[in-house]
């Protein structure tokens, strides 16, 4: 028995490989499935079957792709409806892979079509669950992305959940590993460990929710507690991922067509598109084209792609360090940005060669300005996310998360200077790209973030542990 976690950090992703003489399964795929592939060809194996826990909001599978190269068949637990053939497995329903059995758990709550996929070993013992967005490691899936499709209330599908986790994965063996479908860093969760691999026993006294005293009210009101609103491109992505998409290399070969400056400025001109600078944000601060929108490859790209851009159609172009072309265009494929139509060739660098005209964003360090901040001279706006501000902030400053920028242009100042920071600088370079492209050319960024700004002695908030939020 072979199993593999195959984690993907950007996403916080965790896809599986499963094999056992010479046949394999895959759960929940990436879009790009070549490795899949040669994964198996290596291990002398095929690929039996390919199972989807759920609809995937938040990133596109390769499910589609991965079964039309293979002959592999996908297969969901109830409920499922796609528009491609696939196996809708009853709950129950046992899968062979090699030695090993794959038992389906239908465990609706987080969307109705939600499952669970229960690994017994060779000699039928219960040895691992594949829990997708069910359970999470301390915490479960949030109850709110499905209400729509599924014409219920996030409650109704919280009480769904607690019945899902007490009746099919609570009564199983404390040694039983846990591999979810996400950790830390996932919009699917609220507060997720930063591990990825766990026992079932150690969960049951980690997780909030499934303390074993807990009352179904006391599960409804903890798990729909503090849930931001779901990114605009989850119900994007769920619709390819029911409806079926463009193999991944079709998307690669329209994306990679170097354009000169000139054929570059002549596209974004005639197509509308996004310019997408991706380089790193030191590089963006000190040159970059006029209106383009910083989201760094160094970060959270594709999710910050798409919680900020949130049209997956939208027309991109690609300002990209050299060589990274490929990887751009398919780290935004994961989250169904499939419109890329080129990239600067020669990049940032063959722009200002030609003499085109090109913007710069002031940043300046926390020394120079820490006199500004502890007078109330120049007004402060913390990007962060709410508990990091809730956790800790410069006293006075504005609370503008990032997530939520567009939501919070009208409390920026139209001519007077003012500062933006995050916690180290990625975020917001991204939040001045996009308020640079609405007109707003007086800011000034604060270099190292809120660790830079404490550091030199800014005048902080009591610190308050985000525990106990």
């Amino acid at each position: 028995m072979n199993i593999e976690q195959i984690y993907t950090g950007c996403l916080a992703q965790g896809a599986y490989y499963i094999e056992s003489k010479g046949e394999v399964a895959i759960i929940d795929p990436l879009r790009e499935v070549q490795p899949y592939i040669d994964r198996a060809k290596n291990d002398n194996a095929h690929i039996k079957y390919i199972f989807e826990t759920h609809f995937h909001a938040d990133f596109v599978s390769g499910h589609v792709t991965l079964s039309k190269q293979t002959d592999a068949p996908i297969v969901y637990g109830p409920n499922a409806n796609p528009s491609f053939e696939a196996i809708i497995a009853s709950d129950g329903q046992e899968f062979q892979v090699g030695e090993l059995t794959l038992k389906v758990l239908h465990t609706p709550g987080h969307t109705m079509e939600s499952t669970t996929y229960l690994l017994r070993d060779a000699s039928g013992k219960d040895y691992a669950i594949f829990s997708g967005d069910t359970l999470f490691l301390g915490d479960v899936g949030r109850p709110d992305l499905a209400q729509k499709a599924a014409d219920l209330t996030m409650e109704d599908l919280a009480g769904i959940l607690y019945d899902s986790l007490r009746k099919k994965i609570m009564p199983l063996s404390d040694d039983v590993i846990v591999y979810p479908a996400h950790g830390a860093g996932s919009a699917c969760g609220k507060n997720m460990m930063k591990e990825t691999v766990d026992t079932l026993g150690n969960q049951k006294k980690m997780n909030y929710a499934l303390r074993a005293d807990m009352t179904k009210d006391e599960f409804i009101k903890e798990v729909t507690d503090g849930l931001l609103p779901p990114p605009k491109y989850f119900p994007l992505n769920v619709k390819m991922n029911k409806e079926g998409y463009d193999d991944i290399e079709e998307v690669i070969g329209r994306g990679t067509r170097a354009l000169a400056p000139e054929e570059f400025e002549i596209a974004a001109n005639e197509t509308g598109a996004l310019v997408l600078d991706v380089r790193h944000q030191n590089e963006f601060i000190q040159g970059h084209i006029p209106r383009s929108i910083f989201i760094g490859l160094n970060g959270d790209f594709a999710p910050w792609v798409g919680t900020l851009v949130a049209d997956t159609k939208q027309p991109i172009l690609l300002v990209v360090p050299e060589g990274l072309e490929e990887e751009t265009i398919t780290r935004l494929s994961r989250v169904g940005f499939d419109g890329s139509i080129g990239y600067l060739a020669g990049g940032f660098e063959a722009w200002k060669k030609a003499e085109k005209e090109y913007d710069t964003i002031t940043s300046l360090p926390a020394e120079r300005v820490k006199e500004d901040i502890n007078t109330k001279k120049v007004p402060v706006f913390d990007v962060r996310k709410v508990g990091e501000y809730q956790s800790e902030h410069i006293i006075d400053a504005h609370h503008t998360p990032l997530s939520m920028l567009n939501d919070h242009l009208a409390e920026f100042p139209k001519e007077a200077p003012f500062y933006i920071h995050c916690a180290g600088g990625y975020r917001s370079v991204i939040a001045a790209s996009i308020l640079k492209s609405r007109g707003f050319h007086n800011l000034i960024d604060l270099a190292g973030g809120y660790a830079a700004l404490k550091k030199a002695g800014a005048e902080v908030t009591d610190y308050v542990c985000p525990s106990t939020l």
